[in-house]
């Protein structure tokens, strides 16, 4: 039965996609304005094409089924929903605001988490009852592994790159690696479109399930993938200029091979985490892939007071929206 709260639901699952656009806009983006290939606006307008073109092709959803059995069915309602997505937003807005790339993912997860097992609390249950083990760890596991990856993968692409073209002209290879930089930031995109985009789909499914709308296990809307894409792309042309400074000049200087050795492999992580089912964060991993490229020149090329700030951000995501969500619910339960 459709239900106000259902709608309530389903607009701010919608608006929190928009938002993790505009948040996370930088991962697609800050390398190839950084280089200056692309003014700002003519970026955020490529990515967010491709964040939309990949609803063609991410047919299989399983960040989406991922992300819907993160809590048991038995304790989710809308209202652990609700609870889960206002503790969301709540987060990244606040980490947008201060130009801290948090992961828009792991802050959605979190906030979904914690509201189960509050839930899970008011029925006497033990809290960590609420929600899928396995999933949940796997999840946090990959707050390290996704980073390591793209680093080691944006580290063997740039050397690689680099012997190719060492005998060639600094003016015609950088001619061509800013062609290349619009490709490789296109792949960004397009992964990034598919991975983030499904997961809000998983939310708005499991609130359908809730409301009897939608069986379990039955086939997702096809209005649901259409909806969230639009909504991401949008956010993505909203821009997200806080965090783009952070993610192109602040971790390492970037030019055009290295912009192109990061988001070749930022794509490429992207691409084998989504063909698992694993919701990683388009931020960790683009940021570990620019470390990476920094990395070929020496250590020190990196500027790691600034990535240990930003892992502190990461690791807190998660603890945090689960507690913000926890104590949302707790407060709409005595209400209503």
């Amino acid at each position: 039965m459709v239900t106000t709260l259902l709608v309530v639901v389903i607009i701010m699952a919608v608006a929190f996609d928009y938002i993790n656009g505009f948040h996370d806009a930088a991962n697609s983006i800050a390398t190839i304005v950084s280089t200056k290939v692309l003014s700002p606006f003519q970026a955020v307008l490529w990515a967010a094409i491709f964040n939309f073109a990949a609803y063609f092709y991410f047919n299989d959803h399983k960040v989406a089924n991922t992300i819907a059995k993160t809590v048991l069915e038995q304790y989710i309602t809308l209202h652990v929903i609700f609870a889960g997505l206002l503790a969301a937003i709540a987060w990244n807005l606040l980490t947008w605001y201060y130009g801290i790339p948090s992961s828009s993912s792991h802050t959605l997860i979190g906030g979904f988490a914690g509201a189960g097992m509050a839930k899970a609390l008011t029925m006497g249950d033990a809290a960590l009852q609420a929600i899928n083990v396995s999933k949940i760890l796997t999840t946090i596991s990959f707050i390290v592994l996704a980073p390591i990856i793209g680093m080691i993968i944006s580290v063997i692409i740039t050397l690689v790159i680099i012997n190719i073209c060492r005998h060639a002209k600094p003016a015609t290879a950088e001619k061509w690696f800013k062609r290349l930089q619009l490709l490789s930031s296109a792949a960004l995109s397009f992964t990034h479109g598919g991975n983030d985009a499904q997961k809000v789909m998983g939310i708005i499914y499991v609130a359908m399930v809730a409301s009897n709308v939608i069986s379990n296990g039955s086939s997702m809307p096809e209005w649901i993938p259409v909806v969230c894409y639009a909504a991401i792309a949008l956010g993505t042309m909203s821009g997200g200029w806080r965090i783009v400074k952070t993610m192109g000049s602040r971790i390492t200087k970037v030019t055009a091979l290295e912009g192109v050795g990061a988001e070749a492999a930022g794509a490429v992580t992207l691409g084998i985490t989504e063909h698992f089912g694993i919701p990683v964060s388009t931020t960790h991993t683009i940021t570990g892939s620019i470390i990476g490229v920094g990395l070929t020149k020496r250590v020190s090329a990196v500027r790691w007071g600034v990535t240990i700030n930003l892992i502190w951000a990461w690791i807190l995501t998660i603890p945090v929206s689960a507690t913000l969500a926890a104590l949302t619910y707790f407060v709409i339960s005595f209400f209503i």
